[in-house]
């Protein structure tokens, strides 16, 4: 008994010691295979750290090198810009192949039945001669309704054809009056060109500078230019890139100890000394631009001005500060080799200019001879077509102008409405095409100017289409539009619709309208003034207008410096007059909006500065704006009525509500200068005067 059970307990002490050894081989494999997965699991971690910081690395590398090339952009500017072709009339004009006519599916005859379709149904059947028959005249009778069916669907195809065919030709003789019309006036252009006229000068070479290829898109373009033609002379004021277009820093890396991107600055003496180079090839690129597209001999000499706009650093107001000046004659400039000169020594010593030392602190220099020193302006428009007796389109009032622009369209086979008058999105008349292939959804922009729209409102109307996702933006004027503007809109779904057009499309569909030459309307955009007695010799007329249908105030403030002489020195709607008399409010013109009247020789001695200012008039529309204030000008008239000078002024911009227009400041010699203003305000008036010393209550 003992011996069996000690052999019992022998092979459970042995099943148990197995079973442990058992066990331990597992925990082993266990442990084995955990820390596999340990160093597996540590592995990728390795791998992914290497490649986030490999990516990184990278990225910090392509920064540099995007901060490397952006630096070399600027370096060779001039040397890139000499490369680029120069601004020619020939590429303004527009051929005369328009899209040929395309039927579409019209253009396929419909296919006619033929009997025997109808008679193989019944040929491989085995029918008695009675059946046979009746078969063969329902077959008959078949054929006979499909091919009436059909000489019907054929005879609408013709008929569609033939009027989409008359759809087209009608089109297509539109669109080569418009661009025989456009071809027509480059070569009017070339010929006052050829004459030294100024307007087409400025025209012409404004154009010329604005399509240019040899400047970057990130760099500005604004230019305010002037022509003397016994001078055979361009003066303009170009707007030179701000300093910030040179970048802070120098280099990118990767720091992977805090995960972050560390940007190595840039030494503020070669941010400097690049800002400056800059600023001598921008003014140098301008001149080599402007002599280059001179195909019609209209140049001896340029001057540019170029500015920045930003804040006067002495009264911290908004300011063009004129950072370069140089004047170059032809002769000299046409010795120089620009893409191996240094930019800063060639404009300075070479051509003998003008070139701030640290534009980089907006230290300005003493500016050449500026545009608005050469004279009047000349100004678009005028009497076009039309009898007396027909409507001005000039005195229209907007709402109807923008109705007659809709019912042209309606006359024209389309569907047309106005828009509402607040968000409208920049579109004033809607309409639909119905026409096949070429039709679609229209917006219109309507423009009651006098002047020529600016390139800006062609290039807005292009974003409007692309917003609204319309087939075609058309913008109507009673004015003209520039080379500039013909040029943008090539290969754009865009049409242009000057005054003169505008006029013979009334015309041809029935409708009624004259530019000019006539007796117009006051236009509804300013309190009617108080009648003044006629001016006498020693007084001036300021009239001012505007393209937008905006109604305003324009005001004076006689000023010493920044500070009104006395609240009864500003001369508003309800204080016509200052107390001598020396300015006043006046009736004006038809070409005006409102007017002035100035004895500068009896303003008050202390008095050194006429301040004009305008505001939105809240009583007509207190929501508007100045985003509508637009193509705005003053003109200087003597006592008889004729025009000494026009003076062009700032546009508003959506928000603002009053603005300084300019201000006329009286020199050393006594004679009064003109100084453009261009500072907004959106709260109206009384943030204006306050700056003036006036408290409004």
């Amino acid at each position: 008994m003992s011996r069996r059970s000690s052999g019992m307990i022998g092979d459970w002490a042995e099943a148990q010691r197995r079973q442990q050894r058992t066990q331990v081989i597992q925990q082993r494999e266990a442990e084995r295979r955990r820390r596999a997965w340990d160093r597996d699991v540590a592995r990728g971690e390795r791998e992914q750290q290497t490649a986030y910081r490999q990516r990184r690395e990278a990225e910090a590398r392509r920064r540099t090198e995007a901060l490397e090339a952006e630096v070399a952009a600027l370096r060779n500017l001039l040397v890139t810009g000499c490369r680029a072709a120069a601004f020619r009339m020939a590429s303004l004009v527009r051929g005369e192949r328009l899209e040929p006519f395309d039927p579409g599916a019209l253009a396929h005859p419909v296919a006619m039945p033929r009997i025997e379709q109808f008679q193989q149904q019944i040929s491989g059947m085995a029918l008695g001669s009675y059946r046979r028959t009746q078969a063969e005249r329902e077959a008959d009778a078949q054929y006979r309704r499909a091919s009436q069916k059909a000489h019907s669907v054929e005879i609408r195809r013709q008929q569609q054809l033939t009027e989409h065919r008359q759809q087209y030709d009608r089109w297509a003789a539109e669109q080569l009056v418009g661009i025989r019309a456009h071809n027509r006036g480059l070569t009017e252009l070339a010929g006052r060109l050829r004459a030294g006229e100024a307007e087409a000068a400025v025209d012409y070479f404004s154009a010329a500078l604005y399509a240019s290829t040899a400047w970057p898109e990130e760099l500005v373009r604004q230019v305010s230019a002037a022509y003397d033609q016994a001078a055979r002379q361009l003066v303009l004021d170009w707007e030179l890139p701000g300093y910030g277009v040179v970048p802070q820093a120098k280099s990118v890396r990767y720091l992977p100890g805090t995960d972050q991107d560390k940007e190595t600055a840039r030494p503020v003496t070669q941010r400097r000394a690049l800002y400056r180079d800059l600023l001598a090839q921008c003014v140098l690129l301008v001149v080599r631009e402007l002599y280059a597209a001179d195909e019609f001999g209209a140049l001896d000499s340029v001057v540019v001005n170029g500015f920045v706009d930003d804040h006067d650093p002495a009264t911290g107001r908004e300011a063009q500060i004129v950072l370069a000046s140089v004047r170059a004659d032809r002769a000299d400039f046409s010795g120089l080799r620009l893409e191996q000169v240094s930019a800063v020594d060639c404009l300075v010593d070479g051509l003998r200019g003008q070139l701030s030392a640290r534009p980089d602190q907006l230290t300005a220099v003493r500016p050449g001879r500026r545009p608005q020193e050469v004279g009047a302006v000349v100004s678009h428009g005028g009497a076009a077509g039309g009898d007396e007796d027909e409507p001005d389109l000039f005195a229209m009032d907007p709402i109807v102008f923008e109705n007659l622009v809709a019912e042209l369209f309606r006359a024209m086979g389309m569907e047309a409405v106005t828009t509402q008058r607040s968000g409208d999105g920049g579109v004033d008349v809607e309409a639909l095409d119905p026409t096949p292939i070429r039709g679609g959804r229209i917006v219109v922009q309507v423009k009651r100017y006098r002047h020529t729209v600016p390139p800006t409102a062609v290039r807005d109307l292009y974003g409007t289409v692309q917003d609204r996702g319309a087939n075609k933006g058309v913008l109507v004027t009673t004015a003209t539009f520039g080379p500039t503007s013909y040029a943008f809109i090539a290969d754009k779904p865009l049409e242009l619709v000057d005054g003169s057009t505008l006029v013979g499309l009334l015309h041809q569909h029935g409708l009624r309208g004259r530019l000019g030459g006539g007796p117009a309307a006051s236009l509804p955009a300013q309190r009617t003034a108080e009648p003044a007695p006629p001016p006498s010799p020693d007084h001036n007329v300021l009239g001012m207008s505007w393209a937008g249908s905006v109604a305003l105030d324009v005001c004076a403030l006689v000023c010493e410096g920044n500070r009104v002489l006395t609240e009864d020195h500003f001369v508003f709607f309800n204080n016509p007059r200052t107390p001598d008399g020396s300015v006043r409010t006046h009736a004006h013109s038809a070409l005006d909006k409102a007017a002035l009247l100035v004895s500068f020789d009896d303003l008050p001695q202390a008095a050194d500065r006429l301040v004009l200012v305008a505001a939105i008039d809240p009583e007509v529309d207190p929501h508007a704006d100045l985003a509508g204030f637009t193509d705005a000008r003053i003109r200087l008239l003597d006592a008889t009525g004729g025009e000494l000078a026009r003076l062009d002024v700032s546009d508003g911009r959506a928000g603002e509500t009053a603005l300084v227009l300019g201000s006329f400041r009286r020199r050393a010699s006594g004679d009064w200068n003109f100084v453009l203003g261009g500072k907004g305000y959106p709260g109206g008036l009384a943030p204006l005067l306050g700056n003036f010393g006036i408290e409004v209550t």
